[in-house]
């Protein structure tokens, strides 16, 4: 697979410039409001390099609170640290064939997509160095944003803009994981959206768990959840590249189904054990309203304590 760090020069298909309005605003008004400190918090490890002492806000971690401070002034300050200010994000995208399926009138692309826009946005907002690598079975390309406002919303278009793969190409997708390790300094987060197959496990990802704070982000239709019980149905398989009939109340058909469903949430459970490792987004749910629910589940005691 080659890698290119641009695209040979040619120009990205623009995207929606009000998509990408839409998704700026509510990823600021989420900061300021419903995730408040829940971002931060979710993605700070433990050790880091005391900086300077603050005033406490809702949503940080209590355990940052200094109490010999807090009763000497008489109001609540916490202890900041390095790390607060120098936080790496890495966005993978894993694209594939595979995520071009919905039955709901939205592929679990459409899903990850936004997903991936609200994710750059927010660290952005957070003001977080942001690195996007995308991947498909066609090569990838691996770019650092900008400074500033501007450079991440550069990102964003370029991520939405890119053409999905052909469905009549190859399906599978080999990431450089290699290149994620030279490129990423220790203690990034890795955040790594993709279909999750039931392929193989990356040979170095033990490794790369150790050096970074993996997150796994999946979407899943809603007929990846439970076929419908609706008899004969047709629909297009994007991997087999052909429309395919399922006798839905066929009691070995769901059973094949629900095996099949077994074996790809024990994937992505080995690759992301812990259950704050990983997120999975209905297609029918809001991407945004998903994420919130993540960082308020997770903030207030570190996602990697």
């Amino acid at each position: 697979m080659n890698g290119t760090i641009s695209r040979d020069g040619k120009p990205l298909p623009a995207a929606p410039t009000a998509l990408i309005r839409r998704l700026e605003w509510r990823a600021r008004h989420a900061v300021n409001t419903s995730l408040s400190g829940n971002y931060r918090s979710a993605f700070k490890g433990r050790g880091m390099e005391f900086d300077q002492v603050v005033k406490y806000q809702w949503g940080d971690d209590l355990r940052d609170i200094d109490w010999k401070v807090t009763a000497r002034l008489g109001e609540p300050y916490r202890k900041k640290f390095v790390e607060e200010r120098d936080l790496s994000v890495v966005l993978i995208f894993e694209d594939s064939p595979a995520l071009q399926f919905g039955s709901a009138g939205r592929t679990r692309r459409d899903t990850l997509l936004e997903a991936a826009a609200l994710l750059m946005m927010l660290s952005s907002v957070n003001r977080d160095r942001v690195m996007l690598l995308y991947g498909s079975p066609e090569g990838y390309w691996i770019q650092r944003a900008l400074p500033g406002r501007r450079g991440i919303l550069r990102l964003v278009a370029q991520l939405l803009g890119q053409e999905p793969p052909p469905l009549d190409g190859p399906a599978v997708c080999t990431l450089p994981w290699t290149l994620v390790r030279k490129a990423a300094a220790r203690g990034s987060v890795l955040l790594w959206l993709g279909p999750f197959a039931q392929s193989p496990m990356p040979e170095p990802w033990q490794e790369l768990q150790q050096r970074y704070q993996t997150v796994g982000v999946r979407a899943d239709d809603p007929w990846d959840t439970e076929l419908p019980a609706a008899g004969r149905l047709s629909a297009y398989d994007p991997l087999a590249g052909r429309l395919v009939s399922i006798n839905t109340s066929s009691a070995s058909e769901r059973a094949a189904h629900a095996r099949w469903r077994e074996r790809r949430d024990a994937h992505f459970t080995r690759l992301f054990p812990r259950s704050d490792e990983r997120l999975t987004i209905c297609g029918t749910d809001d991407p945004l309203q998903e994420l919130i629910t993540y960082f308020r589940r997770h903030g207030h005691r570190g996602v990697y304590t």
